[in-house]
């Protein structure tokens, strides 16, 4: 009898030959339909291990991120310039297919913040925002309404077409500020922010990611916060993931896994503070960038924060359940 993982996994790469074939990821009835159903498989709660998968899988799995990232990047950039046709676009933002999630996911990385971090910040980085910055502007817009947003991606196009969202917006002009630059060429200025945002899709493998994390251990304030997007079981076909080991130069703080219709775990550290010079063992440890405190290596290792009954007893996630439902 073939068990469920087999099913899933089997599925999933069907999936992914048919995606593969797509003369193009723009988005359309089929480009739409494929993906929507690829979400939808690797959506339920599952305890499959990505990292023991065989090769030819594993080849795939990598391949599949790309390609997500890809059409995500595509999607966005499309509806940032359906919304950018409006007079006021940020009144327009339900239009946009995924713009429900946005909401929840927001809502869920303000309220682990909040957990962590008892000041309202005065300035956030968000790495990679891409031509539609939903998280920025639902942040800035709903819970975080004094803070100034430093949105930071590689691509100028994407700024531009960002930039044209918020432009004509009376309070988010003012404190949103666009960055074309790689992150990885960003040092002294990253002592600015209290805290970080590091996009999913930034870093598309084990390797990318953690060249990206260990130069923002390098360069962020002693002390200040890194908000990261992962994914979990099945999901993890879909985003890569981040794991504890990878954070080297940051305390894990808190590890989420939403089971609806949010897709990204979330990940919550804080960059560890100078240490005391006396022990020389942990100066020349600290001073190669990295942490010198041993980090855990398992998600279980970890005390996560649960944020439930933390509105009036209710979980988060009923609280703000919306009509909308993925791929609607």
């Amino acid at each position: 009898m073939v068990c469920q993982e087999e099913l899933l996994i089997e599925r999933v790469c069907e999936l992914y030959e048919k995606i593969s074939s797509l003369e193009t990821l723009k988005p359309s009835k089929d480009v739409d339909m494929l993906f929507t159903q690829l979400v939808r498989t690797c959506m339920p709660p599952t305890h499959i291990d990505v990292t023991k998968l065989c090769k030819r899988v594993q080849e795939i799995r990598c391949k599949l991120i790309r390609l997500c990232g890809e059409a995500e990047g595509l999607l966005e950039s499309h509806f940032s310039a359906i919304l950018a046709s409006h007079q006021n676009p940020l009144r327009h933002l339900n239009i946009f297919p995924y713009y429900s999630n946005y909401l929840k996911l927001s809502h869920l990385e303000f309220t682990i913040l909040k957990e962590h971090y008892t000041h309202t910040p005065t300035n956030i980085a968000f790495v990679g925002s891409g031509p539609l910055p939903l998280t920025s502007i639902v942040l800035a817009s709903n819970h975080l309404t004094t803070t100034s947003f430093h949105n930071f991606d590689v691509d100028p196009s994407a700024n531009s077409k960002a930039l044209a969202l918020v432009s004509s917006h009376s309070d988010l002009s003012k404190r949103f500020v666009f960055h074309t630059t790689d992150i990885m060429n960003v040092t002294s200025a990253l002592k600015d922010f209290e805290v970080v945002f590091l996009a999913a899709l930034v870093g598309m493998n084990k390797e990318e990611k953690v060249r990206v994390i260990d130069h923002l251990a390098k360069y962020m304030a002693p002390g200040s916060l890194l908000m990261l997007r992962s994914a979990h079981g099945a999901r993890a076909f879909l985003y890569p993931v981040v794991d504890p080991c990878h954070l080297r130069g940051f305390e894990v703080l808190s590890v989420f896994h939403p089971t609806d219709e949010v897709i990204n775990s979330v990940v919550i550290a804080r960059k560890y503070p100078i240490l005391p010079t006396h022990d020389s063992s942990i100066v020349d440890h600290h001073n190669k960038g990295f942490g010198p405190i041993i980090l855990p290596n398992k998600w279980s290792d970890i005390e996560t924060f649960n944020p439930v009954n933390i509105i009036h007893g209710k979980n988060i996630i009923e609280e703000l359940a919306f009509e909308d439902q993925l791929g609607s």
